[in-house]
């Protein structure tokens, strides 16, 4: 019997499952209980994707998990977080091959795209993680990553490293080898067996392979638009967020633990350094179309400089803007603070997602596929 399939692919810093702590976990959840109470016999597939390899490689995984998967008369969903949404236009454009036969065929599956917070027009982080200090300052923040979502913070051994890793900008191009190695190294005794050796892969695989970070570079990206065209039968859909400037509210709600203050410390590094633009390069769309949606949406503009800590608010404005609001790169994935369902902060933004903004998402996301599966 035909069903829908939704695959899931993870983007910048993600992974599908590392010790017992699931990546996609939220949103899966949420979306099989929204497509369950509509009738809808849908399967969810999470794609174990290598969080910084090429796009290309990235795509090729897609597609083997589809072709393992899905059956002739299956429709077909993709949907991807970050990154995960560039590989998903790829799978889905019709002017790229991905030298695999098979796509061919499942492309006629296809019935939506959906991206969220994903970086269309690049980000300016990118181009720092493409130097050496931006590449052991992406090993130590994956690490972060992995821990603060398991734990809900780092262990406390950990903030002194913190501080003097992300402490200042200008400090990033000094952080030296010994102490990326010693961080990590505190980080995995933090954890169980299991869990160690999936994130010794995990940073095995993000050391040896960093070709994705080169392609989310404004310039590359520039590229990319130029070559990968929508197809034209599917439903592209798209989510946008942005967290408030850090200034001293920020700084003063970051007293509250021991973690909250280098983590809002963190926070604000790499907000500053994704709003950074290069005139030549923008990451936004060249069309002034989206202001209009952007105040029908958010009744305001966000500001030029306006991210969600990894990626530029406009950059990840694509298809049909379905939500849109505060939040940073894996609150709309789930990933927030509150004790509803196991949710846990990845850093303090000052964004304040919530459970409500959360399910709004969720049900803007979940009608569009829905539409676009009655097709």
């Amino acid at each position: 019997m035909a069903v829908a399939r939704i695959y899931l692919s993870p983007g910048l810093f993600g992974f599908n499952q590392i010790g017992a702590y699931d990546y996609f976990q939220h949103l899966e959840r949420e979306l099989a209980r929204r497509f369950g109470d509509a009738g809808l016999d849908a399967r969810l597939h999470l794609v174990e994707a290598a969080p910084t390899a090429s796009m290309r490689r990235r795509a090729g995984t897609l597609v083997a998990e589809m072709v393992r998967t899905a059956q002739p008369d299956d429709r077909i969903h993709l949907l991807g977080h970050s990154t995960g949404g560039l590989d998903a236009r790829l799978v889905a454009s019709k002017t790229t091959t991905l030298g695999d036969e098979r796509l061919l065929r499942l492309r006629t599956q296809f019935r939506s795209v959906t991206t969220m917070n994903t970086p269309h027009y690049g980000t300016p982080l990118a181009s720092f993680f493409a130097t050496v200090s931006g590449q052991r300052l992406l090993w130590v923040l994956s690490a972060l990553t992995v821990t603060a979502l398991t734990f809900g913070a780092p262990p406390l051994a950990l903030t002194s490293s913190l501080v003097a890793a992300f402490g200042r900008i200008d400090r990033l191009f000094g952080l030296e080898l010994k102490m990326l190695d010693r961080i990590t190294d505190a980080v995995v005794r933090a954890l169980d067996e299991a869990s160690s050796r999936d994130l010794r892969a995990y940073l095995a695989g993000m050391r040896d392979d960093q070709g994705g970070i080169l392609q989310l570079s404004p310039e590359s990206m520039d590229l990319f638009s130029m070559s990968v065209e929508d197809h034209p039968d599917l439903m592209y859909q798209s989510t946008a967020s942005y967290a408030p400037a850090p200034g001293v509210r920020h700084w003063a709600r970051s007293l509250a633990s021991p973690w909250t203050s280098p983590s809002a410390t963190i926070f604000t590094t790499l907000y500053q350094l994704t709003a950074r633009q290069d005139r030549m390069y923008p990451c936004e769309p060249s069309s002034k179309d989206w202001d209009r949606v952007l105040i029908h949406l958010l009744g305001q503009v966000p500001a030029a400089g306006a991210n969600d800590g990894i990626v530029p608010f406009r950059s990840q404005l694509w298809g049909k803007l379905v939500w849109a609001g505060q939040g940073d790169h894996l609150d709309v994935v789930g990933h927030f603070a509150g004790a509803d369902g196991g949710h846990v902060d990845w850093m303090s933004s000052g964004a304040r997602f919530n459970q409500q903004r959360f399910g709004a998402l969720i049900d803007a996301v979940a009608e569009g596929i829905l539409a676009a599966d009655s097709r």
